[in-house]
């Protein structure tokens, strides 16, 4: 029979009133469980002890994460008997006086005792059941595994140590690293400062004043941490008769400090035994010869070498030269004319037993300047790319735009013109000019005029 206003077909399937009748069921069976079965299998560990901490009742959830029998344990243990040795004597010092003053303490993270011999982190709760007069009673408590956080808490302190100690050792080597560049800085200072030294040791510390003559000297150090291979001199050698050398060893560093050493004092030795400049330059060839190359070391050195005098009584000077595969020398004359001397036939120095040598000889008069260099100047890299040479050529336009020049004046153009380089100057330079003052007080009156 259909209740008033249902249609055919309409109401509860048979198959709805059957799932609903078997849930039914099933919250049933869950409701029969007893309060004993869900004290003894509770997901957390129960104990009841009396005040006195023995043991009254515990659940087999709590003696089986410990290993026990429960005969072992009921009437026979304390509760601090079944915690570690630290657990317990936080117990006695800390949780139960505590326990007894507050009547409660929750979530205490203490550690018990497996009868395996492993130790249990946990997390306890604890209340005192009291008398409807407020006697104590018992003490009822709670245990939950706490061995998931423990080892979650141990991996963040791990974290926390090994993230500690990472910043610790970050910071121990940029202190390291911060002393180590203040040692290197300053380890380069004394560096430079002992390469200076020894580098002053290989050129006159200043030229001397030679009379009648003016004299201008400049030496460009290419790297303050490298010793330079190029070195100049200007000494007497009579009255009224001077030497000068400029030029440039092969290598850098001790090696070549040594080979410049050597190379100076022998020039100067052998133009004060004979100061015809292919001769002094024949002496230096053979001692260099056989200090190296017989020794399977060979080194060389390119080199001019000249001898000035008076000449007659209008202000000129004679200048012989002979040079041992060097750069030619650059003559600036006063009407500003410039032109190279050349120098052939000459070859490096040290490289032959028997190198040969030949001598040209020009004459300045008041107002011209000689120049000597070395070719850190003439292969100066420029323009943008730092892909060409600066070459002869440029050197004599630039000199023949600042002439007429006094030494001085031609070192001081040439100093800026080094400095212009900026790093396509990668090579020591030296420069040495050497002129007649345009008012030498010998200089014929037409001379002075011309100047």
């Amino acid at each position: 029979m259909r209740r008033t206003g249902e249609e055919p077909g309409e109401g509860p399937e048979p198959t709805d009133v059957q799932d609903a009748a078997g849930t039914g069921a099933a919250f049933s069976a869950l409701l029969e469980d007893s309060a004993e079965d869900l004290y003894e299998s509770a997901p957390c560990g129960y104990l009841s002890t009396l005040m006195d901490g023995t043991v009254a009742k515990i659940n087999a959830t709590l003696l089986e994460w410990l290993g026990v029998e429960r005969e072992a344990v009921v009437g026979r243990a304390r509760f601090a008997d079944l915690l570690s040795v630290g657990g317990k004597m936080y117990h006695e010092t800390h949780f139960a006086p505590l326990l007894r003053m507050q009547g409660e303490l929750s979530g205490v993270a203490l550690e018990m005792k497996a009868a395996d011999g492993r130790r249990l982190p946990v997390l306890v709760s604890s209340r005192v059941k009291r008398s409807s007069q407020g006697e104590p009673l018992l003490i009822r408590t709670t245990v939950f595994d706490a061995s998931d956080r423990r080892a979650y808490e141990q991996e963040l302190l791990r974290r926390r140590r090994e993230a500690e100690q990472a910043r610790a050792d970050a910071e121990r080597a940029h202190a390291e690293a911060e002393a180590a560049r203040r040692q290197a800085e300053a380890d380069r200072e004394r560096l430079t400062d002992a390469l200076a030294v020894l580098q002053q040791s290989l050129v006159p510390s200043a030229l001397p004043a030679v009379p009648g003559l003016e004299a201008a000297a400049y030496y460009h150090t290419a790297s303050p941490d490298r010793l330079g291979g190029d070195f100049y001199d200007l000494f007497p050698l009579s009255k009224g008769r001077w030497a000068f050398f400029l030029g440039d060893v092969c290598g850098k560093g001790p090696q070549a400090a040594s080979l410049t050493s050597l190379t100076r004092y022998t020039l100067r030795a052998a133009a004060l035994h004979d100061p015809e400049p292919a001769a002094a330059l024949t002496t230096l060839n053979s001692v260099l010869h056989e200090r190296y190359a017989t020794s399977g070391d060979p080194r060389y050195c390119t080199v001019i070498f000249g001898v000035m005098e008076p000449c007659g009584d209008h202000g000129h000077t004679t200048v012989r030269l002979a040079s041992g595969g060097h750069p030619p020398a650059l003559v600036v004359r006063a009407e500003g004319r410039t032109e190279y001397l050349p120098t052939p036939g000459g070859l490096l120095v040290g490289v032959l037993a028997a190198a040969r040598f030949s001598t040209t000889q020009t004459t300045l008069g008041p107002g011209d300047t000689l120049l000597l260099y070395t070719d850190g100047l003439t292969e100066a890299r420029t323009g943008p790319t730092r892909e060409h040479l600066f070459g002869d050529e440029a050197l004599q336009r630039f000199a023949t735009e600042h002439a007429p020049a006094t030494p001085q004046e031609m070192i001081t153009a040439l100093t800026g013109l080094l400095e212009s380089f900026g790093g396509g100057l990668d090579d020591d330079t030296a420069l040495l000019a050497l002129g007649v003052p345009a008012t030498h007080p010998n200089a014929h009156p037409a001379t002075k005029q011309q100047a």
